[in-house]
């Protein structure tokens, strides 16, 4: 097959991420893969270095404009697709487009969000070939009020740092690979911490996490550590010291793998406003960590409730503060939970499962 990714920017962020985990995979398999882009460059144009992916963008230098796709279509037609796939929230709003321009193409718009959808994103959702949404959450929320329901696949997104599995991408945990992969003990020197791996934008609310981090019982050890940067991350830190949490909270910017960090971690928290599939829960629960997740999006299609996490209603400070705070002194309990985690997630998220979903998918279109 000859497939083309979309994507605005190759930026830092889940979706891009899964854009070039898909890209390289696709290539991988034999198949005439081209990715084109709107902006040229970003944090992840280095990772697709001695694939078989053809790489291109739009705009002849960066205008910063991330909706500004000048020539796509014939861009598009120049490649002579048998699929498009458009990924991120400026590429989908040009998926009916496509679709109309290159009509012997399958265009497939993905939804990977919880955030409401611009009205050109929903009109594409109604006039691509098909959809794929990455959880049941999104294509019932967003997917389903366009009347695109009986067209659209849920493909789970997959995990992406190899380094979580053992084996190979589809190889199931062994006794050996759990111990190995299993976060390091706490001891009075080294604290259980709390680990939180996100974008710092708005939506993902680490200011919240530090307002439940700050009402934790002050005898009870813990660190919490955060990955990521973004725009609300300098009011984050100025929280922190207002918090008087300095000495507890650490804040490590982006990490290009995040994977050391979920090595050293014991729990897993989310506070997050909007989430469709959080690509941290899958990563967290793959290293064997529990998770505490507020009740947003798909995130509970990520873990079994009770089983290898909690889900806590939105908003609700009191719980979450008491769920963690039990986890936190229950060293017992976590271990439980992070073997429960691991098995489940590197079973349900491995990467070959999602690369074959995708192409079984794109043949059936075909």
């Amino acid at each position: 097959m000859k497939i083309l990714l979309l994507q605005d920017r190759l930026r830092g962020g889940g979706t891009e991420r899964q854009t070039v985990f898909l890209s390289r995979a696709f290539a991988a398999r034999g198949h005439a893969v081209s990715l084109l882009t709107f902006r040229p460059g970003g944090t992840l144009t280095t990772e697709l270095a001695g694939s078989a992916v053809v790489l291109r963008a739009l705009q002849p230098f960066d205008t910063g404009l991330d909706w500004f796709a000048p020539g796509l279509v014939g861009a598009a037609r120049a490649a002579a697709p048998d699929i498009i796939l458009c990924m991120g929230r400026m590429a989908n709003c040009r998926a009916g487009q496509l679709q109309s321009a290159l009509p012997q193409a399958a265009v497939v718009a993905t939804v990977r969000t919880g955030k409401s959808l611009p009205w050109l994103y929903r009109r594409s959702l109604r006039t691509a070939h098909h959809v794929i949404a990455n959880s049941e959450f999104a294509r019932r929320t967003l997917v389903a009020p366009e009347g695109a329901a009986e067209h659209c696949t849920v493909i789970p997104n997959a995990l992406l740092h190899s380094t979580l599995l053992d084996g190979g991408p589809s190889s199931p945990p062994n006794d050996d690979s759990r111990e190995a992969l299993a976060p390091a003990p706490a001891t009075a020197d080294r604290p259980p911490v709390l680990l939180n791996v996100a974008q710092f934008r708005p939506e993902k609310n680490q200011r919240e996490l530090l307002g439940i981090a700050a009402t934790l019982p002050r005898g009870l050890p813990w660190k919490l550590a955060f990955v990521g940067d973004g725009p609300t991350r300098p009011a984050c830190e100025r929280q922190a010291a207002a918090l008087g949490l300095t000495d507890r909270v650490a804040f490590h910017g982006w990490q290009a793998d995040p994977t050391p960090f979920y090595r050293t971690a014991a729990i897993a928290v989310l506070t997050s406003q909007r989430e469709s599939l959080p690509n941290f829960l899958v990563e967290a629960q793959c290293a064997g960590l529990p998770v505490v997740s507020y009740a947003v999006g798909g995130a509970g299609e990520c873990f079994h409730e009770g089983v290898t996490g909690y889900l806590i209603p939105a908003g609700d400070h009191a719980r979450f503060t008491q769920t963690l705070a039990g986890l936190l002194s229950q060293p017992e309990r976590r271990a439980t939970m992070a073997a429960a985690s691991q098995a489940w997630a590197r079973v349900q998220f491995a990467p070959d499962r999602q690369i074959e979903a995708h192409l079984t998918l794109f043949e059936r279109l075909l």
